[in-house]
């Protein structure tokens, strides 16, 4: 990709729900679609506050008519234009996530979601089911998942460089909410508010997003049985979590853990996979995203460098830029929303072929992030007991 190839013949006419004036993930979304001349936006519906997001979305350079007070309007209008939108992406809080990805599936429309997609498995298999029938793809951002060094351990996993997998251990712990931030920050609030966030907080705000990581890693590997426990330090969180811990047996006797935390004090970030084999291990951590680490047992540690011509071809893809320069969330997030691209377009032209060589965190991640918060919610409520996995 250091070239800048086109992916597909035409870009795909684009919407957003959300990801107004000041969202940080809007502008993710937006600079990760328009990268590679994959995506063209033409219409929002950016705000509740109407004016607001008609302004906002003219200061982006689109035509005052096709920045909509609401979805709603704006799935109809579009439904009627010739160069109508071909797919949204929805950037808004979690508890409205389902009704708008329904409404996108059943006008037509191939969604890219945020995460989670809705709040109960039973909706999530829904939303599978409708985006089946329509032939529509659903694709959710797990940001990282499109880094190139994940591909890397993919592939050395596979050719069986760490030996019988035995333990993987992830966390996602973060120190920015170790205090009540949200009593000023209305961006926050509604993170800790059932209401809008749904059964938990960090367990799906961000445990989900280092899960989906060893599911990439670890395609074969599935959960058999898990234990969780969850804390909200700060109580006026109570009973949404700020931290928590889950325990995993997989099916072929490996064991997982997955750390979920708003309250690390002084963590920066804190996205962290090991996977560890009976010969060797690999760590991957998004603050040094170009590095992974390859610890074969009795030799001395290795450090694998994103761009170089030792790596898998899989993780070479995507490069932006050549080894030795830093890439990490904004060429992470665009790499996934091209392989969107590349979906919608194939699905469209009903290319099969393609579209099995292609991976990208679809609707069946998205289910299984909701089915793992769900059974972790199961579970902690239960006294922290363990459950099987459902």
């Amino acid at each position: 990709m250091i070239n800048g190839e086109k992916r597909t013949a035409h870009p795909i006419r684009w919407a957003m729900v959300g990801g107004g004036q000041g969202s940080q993930i809007g502008y993710i979304h937006r600079s990760a679609a328009l990268r590679d001349n994959t995506f063209q936006l033409v219409a929002g519906a950016f705000d509740i506050d109407p004016a607001r997001g008609k302004a906002f979305g003219t200061s982006l350079g689109l035509e005052p008519q096709r920045c909509y007070d609401s979805y709603q309007e704006m799935f109809a209008a579009e439904a009627l234009r010739v160069d109508g939108i071909q797919a949204v992406s929805i950037a808004t809080p979690n508890g409205t996530h389902y009704a708008i990805c329904k409404a996108a599936l059943l006008a037509g429309l191939h969604v890219v979601c945020e995460k989670p997609l809705c709040f109960t498995v039973e909706e999530a298999v829904e939303l599978r089911e409708l985006a089946v029938s329509r032939k529509k793809i659903v694709g959710v951002t797990y940001g990282y998942a499109g880094h190139q060094l994940i591909e890397q351990a993919r592939a050395m996993i596979a050719n069986g460089e760490l030996g019988d997998i035995r333990i993987v251990n992830m966390q996602f712990a973060h120190g920015f909410h170790s205090e009540a931030v949200e009593e000023a920050n209305p961006a926050t609030r509604w993170r800790v508010d059932p209401r809008f966030a749904g059964p938990s907080y960090v367990l799906g705000d961000v445990g989900t997003h280092p899960l989906y990581l060893s599911e990439v890693m670890l395609p074969e590997m599935k959960i058999e049985s898990l234990m969780c426990t969850r804390q909200s330090f700060v109580k006026s969180r109570a009973p949404l979590e700020d931290n928590a811990y889950t325990l995993m047996r997989y099916t072929n006797g490996a064991m997982g853990f997955v750390w979920s935390s708003a309250v690390n004090a002084g963590s920066m970030h804190g996205q962290k996979i090991r996977v560890i084999g009976s010969r060797a291990s690999l760590e991957w951590w998004d603050e040094h995203p170009n590095q992974l680490s390859f610890e074969i047992q009795g030799k001395p540690a290795q450090i694998l460098e994103r761009g170089m011509s030792y790596l898998h071809p899989s993780a070479l893809l995507d490069d932006r830029i050549g080894g030795g320069h830093s890439e990490g969330l904004f060429e992470a997030w665009s790499n996934l929303y091209y392989r969107f691209a590349i979906a919608m377009d194939a699905t469209d032209r009903d290319d099969q072929e393609q579209l099995s060589a292609l991976r990208y965190p679809d609707i069946h991640a998205g289910v299984e992030g909701v089915r793992w918060v769900e059974n972790c919610v199961r579970s902690a409520d239960a006294g922290g007991v363990w459950v099987d996995y459902q």
